[in-house]
Protein backbone atom coordinates (compact mmCIF):
# COMPACT_ATOMS: atom_id res chain seq x y z
CA UNK A 1 0.00 0.00 0.00
CA UNK A 2 3.01 2.26 0.39
CA UNK A 3 4.15 2.13 -2.90
CA UNK A 4 1.05 4.21 -4.01
CA UNK A 5 2.18 7.28 -1.35
CA UNK A 6 4.45 9.51 -2.46
CA UNK A 7 7.61 9.78 -0.06
CA UNK A 8 8.33 13.50 -0.98
CA UNK A 9 8.85 15.08 1.98
CA UNK A 10 9.15 18.48 0.67
CA UNK A 11 8.07 20.77 -2.85
CA UNK A 12 10.55 23.40 -3.97
CA UNK A 13 8.30 26.79 -5.54
CA UNK A 14 10.24 28.18 -8.13
CA UNK A 15 7.63 30.61 -8.94
CA UNK A 16 9.51 33.64 -7.52
CA UNK A 17 13.01 32.93 -9.48
CA UNK A 18 12.33 35.89 -11.53
CA UNK A 19 11.67 38.57 -9.33
CA UNK A 20 14.60 38.46 -7.28
CA UNK A 21 15.46 42.20 -8.29
CA UNK A 22 12.38 43.47 -7.32
CA UNK A 23 11.65 41.55 -3.92
CA UNK A 24 11.78 43.67 -1.58
CA UNK A 25 9.88 46.19 -3.09
CA UNK A 26 7.39 43.46 -4.01
CA UNK A 27 7.16 42.50 -0.68
CA UNK A 28 5.92 46.04 0.75
CA UNK A 29 3.35 46.16 -1.88
CA UNK A 30 1.91 42.72 -0.81
CA UNK A 31 2.40 43.51 2.61
CA UNK A 32 0.55 46.91 2.28
CA UNK A 33 -2.48 44.85 0.15
CA UNK A 34 -2.54 41.83 2.86
CA UNK A 35 -3.63 44.41 5.40
CA UNK A 36 -6.08 46.56 3.25
CA UNK A 37 -7.40 43.50 2.85
CA UNK A 38 -7.46 42.16 6.27
CA UNK A 39 -8.80 45.73 7.83
CA UNK A 40 -11.40 46.13 5.16
CA UNK A 41 -13.21 42.51 5.41
CA UNK A 42 -12.68 42.66 9.44
CA UNK A 43 -14.20 46.12 9.70
CA UNK A 44 -17.26 45.27 7.65
CA UNK A 45 -17.54 41.43 9.97
CA UNK A 46 -17.80 43.81 13.17
CA UNK A 47 -20.11 46.08 12.10
CA UNK A 48 -22.19 43.64 10.68
CA UNK A 49 -22.03 41.15 14.13
CA UNK A 50 -22.11 44.25 16.25
CA UNK A 51 -25.26 46.12 14.88
CA UNK A 52 -28.59 44.10 15.30
CA UNK A 53 -30.08 45.92 12.58
CA UNK A 54 -27.88 43.96 10.16
CA UNK A 55 -28.90 40.63 11.25
CA UNK A 56 -30.74 40.18 8.48
CA UNK A 57 -29.97 37.33 5.81
CA UNK A 58 -28.67 39.74 3.16
CA UNK A 59 -25.59 41.16 5.25
CA UNK A 60 -25.51 37.68 7.20
CA UNK A 61 -24.23 35.88 3.67
CA UNK A 62 -22.28 39.09 2.91
CA UNK A 63 -20.42 38.83 6.53
CA UNK A 64 -19.61 34.83 5.33
CA UNK A 65 -18.69 36.41 1.90
CA UNK A 66 -15.79 38.42 3.82
CA UNK A 67 -15.00 35.97 6.24
CA UNK A 68 -14.24 33.40 3.55
CA UNK A 69 -11.99 36.62 1.84
CA UNK A 70 -9.77 35.87 5.12
CA UNK A 71 -9.90 32.49 4.76
CA UNK A 72 -8.63 32.46 1.60
CA UNK A 73 -5.70 35.17 1.63
CA UNK A 74 -4.34 33.70 4.68
CA UNK A 75 -3.68 30.26 2.59
CA UNK A 76 -1.56 32.07 0.51
CA UNK A 77 -0.37 35.67 1.95
CA UNK A 78 1.90 34.85 4.93
CA UNK A 79 3.56 31.76 3.01
CA UNK A 80 4.14 34.71 0.13
CA UNK A 81 5.44 37.27 1.97
CA UNK A 82 7.77 34.70 3.82
CA UNK A 83 9.27 33.38 0.37
CA UNK A 84 10.12 37.02 -0.67
CA UNK A 85 12.48 37.50 2.28
CA UNK A 86 13.73 33.88 1.99
CA UNK A 87 16.65 33.20 -0.38
CA UNK A 88 15.09 29.29 -0.23
CA UNK A 89 11.84 28.92 -1.28
CA UNK A 90 10.56 25.37 -0.05
CA UNK A 91 6.85 23.74 1.42
CA UNK A 92 6.39 20.77 3.51
CA UNK A 93 4.49 17.78 1.61
CA UNK A 94 1.60 18.55 3.64
CA UNK A 95 1.78 22.16 3.78
CA UNK A 96 1.66 22.43 -0.18
CA UNK A 97 -1.63 20.07 0.29
CA UNK A 98 -3.30 22.28 3.09
CA UNK A 99 -2.26 25.28 1.14
CA UNK A 100 -3.97 23.99 -1.89
CA UNK A 101 -6.69 22.84 0.24
CA UNK A 102 -7.31 26.63 1.40
CA UNK A 103 -7.01 28.66 -1.67
CA UNK A 104 -9.13 26.01 -3.82
CA UNK A 105 -11.92 25.70 -1.47
CA UNK A 106 -11.80 29.47 -1.10
CA UNK A 107 -12.72 29.80 -4.67
CA UNK A 108 -14.84 27.10 -4.89
CA UNK A 109 -16.70 28.64 -2.09
CA UNK A 110 -16.97 32.43 -3.11
CA UNK A 111 -18.86 31.16 -6.25
CA UNK A 112 -21.52 28.94 -4.07
CA UNK A 113 -22.03 32.21 -1.78
CA UNK A 114 -22.64 34.19 -4.06
CA UNK A 115 -25.44 32.36 -5.52
CA UNK A 116 -27.19 31.70 -2.09
CA UNK A 117 -26.61 35.69 -2.03
CA UNK A 118 -28.49 35.44 -5.80
CA UNK A 119 -31.32 32.92 -3.92
CA UNK A 120 -31.93 35.54 -1.60
CA UNK A 121 -32.27 38.57 -3.42
CA UNK A 122 -34.35 36.61 -6.25
CA UNK A 123 -36.77 35.82 -2.53
CA UNK A 124 -36.49 39.40 -1.32
CA UNK A 125 -37.40 41.30 -4.84
CA UNK A 126 -39.82 38.85 -6.76
CA UNK A 127 -41.39 36.86 -4.13
CA UNK A 128 -41.63 39.85 -1.11
CA UNK A 129 -44.60 38.76 0.75
CA UNK A 130 -43.05 35.21 1.45
CA UNK A 131 -39.31 36.23 2.36
CA UNK A 132 -39.40 36.17 5.88
CA UNK A 133 -41.29 32.71 6.01
CA UNK A 134 -38.92 31.24 2.82
CA UNK A 135 -35.78 32.38 4.39
CA UNK A 136 -36.39 31.58 8.07
CA UNK A 137 -33.03 31.14 10.67
CA UNK A 138 -33.26 27.74 9.94
CA UNK A 139 -32.68 27.65 6.40
CA UNK A 140 -30.24 30.92 6.31
CA UNK A 141 -28.11 28.74 8.71
CA UNK A 142 -28.08 25.61 5.93
CA UNK A 143 -27.32 27.66 3.25
CA UNK A 144 -24.62 29.79 5.11
CA UNK A 145 -23.46 25.58 5.95
CA UNK A 146 -23.86 24.49 2.69
CA UNK A 147 -21.78 27.38 1.21
CA UNK A 148 -18.87 26.94 3.32
CA UNK A 149 -18.89 22.59 3.69
CA UNK A 150 -19.99 21.49 0.60
CA UNK A 151 -16.59 23.63 -1.47
CA UNK A 152 -14.30 22.53 1.65
CA UNK A 153 -15.36 18.78 1.40
CA UNK A 154 -15.26 18.54 -2.40
CA UNK A 155 -12.06 19.90 -2.48
CA UNK A 156 -11.07 17.87 0.28
CA UNK A 157 -11.57 14.44 -1.96
CA UNK A 158 -9.66 16.28 -4.34
CA UNK A 159 -7.03 16.60 -2.35
CA UNK A 160 -7.16 13.50 -0.92
CA UNK A 161 -6.96 11.45 -4.63
CA UNK A 162 -3.86 13.26 -5.25
CA UNK A 163 -2.01 12.54 -1.96
CA UNK A 164 -2.32 8.61 -3.25
CA UNK A 165 -0.49 9.47 -6.34
CA UNK A 166 3.31 8.92 -6.36
CA UNK A 167 5.18 11.71 -7.19
CA UNK A 168 8.34 11.95 -9.74
CA UNK A 169 9.54 15.69 -9.11
CA UNK A 170 9.79 17.97 -5.98
CA UNK A 171 9.81 21.17 -8.13
CA UNK A 172 6.70 23.11 -8.39
CA UNK A 173 7.03 26.02 -11.35
CA UNK A 174 4.46 28.39 -9.45
CA UNK A 175 5.16 29.92 -6.10
CA UNK A 176 2.09 28.47 -4.60
CA UNK A 177 0.58 25.16 -4.66
CA UNK A 178 -2.00 24.44 -5.97
CA UNK A 179 -3.79 21.02 -7.08
CA UNK A 180 -3.58 20.45 -10.64
CA UNK A 181 0.04 21.40 -10.69
CA UNK A 182 0.81 18.83 -8.10
CA UNK A 183 -1.15 16.11 -10.08
CA UNK A 184 1.11 16.70 -13.05
CA UNK A 185 4.08 15.52 -11.06
CA UNK A 186 2.80 11.88 -11.31
CA UNK A 187 4.95 9.50 -11.94
CA UNK A 188 2.50 7.50 -14.00
CA UNK A 189 -0.54 9.72 -15.54
CA UNK A 190 -2.57 6.38 -16.64
CA UNK A 191 -2.91 6.65 -12.42
CA UNK A 192 -4.79 10.41 -12.26
CA UNK A 193 -8.01 9.06 -14.57
CA UNK A 194 -10.47 8.64 -11.03
CA UNK A 195 -8.73 12.10 -10.04
CA UNK A 196 -9.76 13.60 -13.79
CA UNK A 197 -13.32 12.41 -13.50
CA UNK A 198 -13.29 13.91 -9.98
CA UNK A 199 -11.92 17.12 -10.90
CA UNK A 200 -14.25 17.25 -13.98
CA UNK A 201 -17.19 16.81 -11.49
CA UNK A 202 -16.54 19.56 -9.57
CA UNK A 203 -16.09 21.91 -12.74
CA UNK A 204 -19.59 20.57 -13.80
CA UNK A 205 -21.14 21.25 -9.94
CA UNK A 206 -19.78 24.96 -9.93
CA UNK A 207 -20.13 25.54 -13.50
CA UNK A 208 -24.17 24.77 -12.83
CA UNK A 209 -23.88 27.33 -9.80
CA UNK A 210 -22.42 29.85 -12.41
CA UNK A 211 -25.44 29.23 -14.60
CA UNK A 212 -28.25 29.33 -11.28
CA UNK A 213 -26.69 32.81 -10.77
CA UNK A 214 -26.99 34.39 -14.23
CA UNK A 215 -30.17 33.09 -14.38
CA UNK A 216 -31.50 34.52 -11.51
CA UNK A 217 -29.93 37.71 -11.91
CA UNK A 218 -31.24 37.52 -15.53
CA UNK A 219 -35.26 36.63 -14.23
CA UNK A 220 -34.35 39.48 -11.35
CA UNK A 221 -33.75 42.58 -14.20
CA UNK A 222 -36.76 41.25 -16.19
CA UNK A 223 -38.91 41.66 -12.87
CA UNK A 224 -37.54 44.69 -12.04
CA UNK A 225 -37.78 46.42 -15.31
CA UNK A 226 -41.87 46.69 -14.90
CA UNK A 227 -41.18 48.23 -11.76
CA UNK A 228 -39.86 51.59 -10.32
CA UNK A 229 -40.16 50.25 -6.57
CA UNK A 230 -38.20 47.31 -7.67
CA UNK A 231 -35.53 48.56 -9.94
CA UNK A 232 -34.95 51.08 -6.86
CA UNK A 233 -34.27 47.52 -4.70
CA UNK A 234 -32.12 46.40 -7.33
CA UNK A 235 -29.79 48.86 -7.95
CA UNK A 236 -29.73 49.67 -3.92
CA UNK A 237 -29.08 46.22 -3.08
CA UNK A 238 -28.64 43.18 -6.32
CA UNK A 239 -25.48 45.82 -8.21
CA UNK A 240 -23.44 45.02 -5.55
CA UNK A 241 -23.08 41.44 -5.92
CA UNK A 242 -23.79 41.35 -9.67
CA UNK A 243 -20.29 43.56 -9.46
CA UNK A 244 -18.99 40.69 -7.05
CA UNK A 245 -20.22 38.06 -9.55
CA UNK A 246 -18.35 40.33 -12.45
CA UNK A 247 -15.30 40.66 -11.36
CA UNK A 248 -14.73 37.02 -9.35
CA UNK A 249 -15.53 35.06 -13.26
CA UNK A 250 -13.79 37.58 -15.06
CA UNK A 251 -11.00 37.08 -13.03
CA UNK A 252 -11.49 33.14 -12.80
CA UNK A 253 -11.77 32.73 -16.20
CA UNK A 254 -8.77 35.30 -16.90
CA UNK A 255 -6.39 33.22 -14.74
CA UNK A 256 -7.81 29.89 -16.03
CA UNK A 257 -7.14 30.63 -19.73
CA UNK A 258 -3.53 32.37 -19.23
CA UNK A 259 -2.42 29.91 -16.86
CA UNK A 260 -3.48 26.84 -18.81
CA UNK A 261 -3.22 27.85 -22.38
CA UNK A 262 -1.05 31.06 -22.35
CA UNK A 263 1.47 31.16 -24.57
CA UNK A 264 5.22 30.57 -22.90
CA UNK A 265 6.30 34.04 -24.43
CA UNK A 266 4.48 35.57 -21.99
CA UNK A 267 7.02 36.91 -19.60
CA UNK A 268 6.75 35.52 -16.11
CA UNK A 269 5.85 38.48 -13.50
CA UNK A 270 2.52 38.69 -15.40
CA UNK A 271 2.08 35.08 -15.53
CA UNK A 272 2.96 35.67 -11.55
CA UNK A 273 0.45 38.62 -11.71
CA UNK A 274 -2.30 36.04 -13.37
CA UNK A 275 -1.74 33.29 -10.77
CA UNK A 276 -2.39 35.40 -7.46
CA UNK A 277 -5.07 37.89 -9.23
CA UNK A 278 -7.71 35.93 -7.96
CA UNK A 279 -6.36 36.18 -4.28
CA UNK A 280 -5.76 40.17 -4.90
CA UNK A 281 -8.75 41.98 -6.81
CA UNK A 282 -11.74 40.29 -5.37
CA UNK A 283 -11.21 39.71 -1.52
CA UNK A 284 -9.50 43.54 -1.67
CA UNK A 285 -12.53 44.95 -3.81
CA UNK A 286 -15.58 43.34 -2.49
CA UNK A 287 -15.71 44.81 1.17
CA UNK A 288 -14.84 48.02 -0.37
CA UNK A 289 -17.73 48.22 -2.73
CA UNK A 290 -20.48 46.87 -0.73
CA UNK A 291 -19.24 49.41 2.60
CA UNK A 292 -19.64 52.18 -0.09
CA UNK A 293 -22.54 50.79 -1.72
CA UNK A 294 -25.13 49.84 0.54
CA UNK A 295 -26.89 52.02 2.59
CA UNK A 296 -27.18 50.81 6.07
CA UNK A 297 -23.41 49.75 6.01
CA UNK A 298 -22.18 53.10 5.03
CA UNK A 299 -24.36 54.60 7.97
CA UNK A 300 -22.71 52.89 10.01
CA UNK A 301 -19.58 53.58 8.89
CA UNK A 302 -20.29 57.20 9.12
CA UNK A 303 -21.44 56.99 12.43
CA UNK A 304 -18.45 55.34 13.88
CA UNK A 305 -15.88 57.60 11.90
CA UNK A 306 -17.91 60.75 12.96
CA UNK A 307 -17.98 59.74 16.89
CA UNK A 308 -14.35 59.00 16.52
CA UNK A 309 -13.96 62.80 15.32
CA UNK A 310 -16.00 63.94 18.24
Amino acid sequence: MMDNVSQITMFFLSGLNETNKHRFILFFLTLLCYCVILIANTFVIVIIIMDKNLHEPMYIFLCTFCMNGLYGTTGFYPKFLWDLLSPVHVISYSGCFVQAQVIKSFVCADLSILSVMAYDRYVAICRPLEYHSVMTKQRLIMLVCYSWLTPFFIIATNMFLTSRLKLCSPYITRFFCVNWVIVRLACFPSETAVHNMVAYITIVIYFFHGIFIVLSYMYLIKTCANSIENRAKFMQTCVPHLTSLVVFLVTLLFNVIIMRFGSKDLSPAFKNFVEIEILVIPPLINPLMYGFKLTKIRNRILVILTLKNK
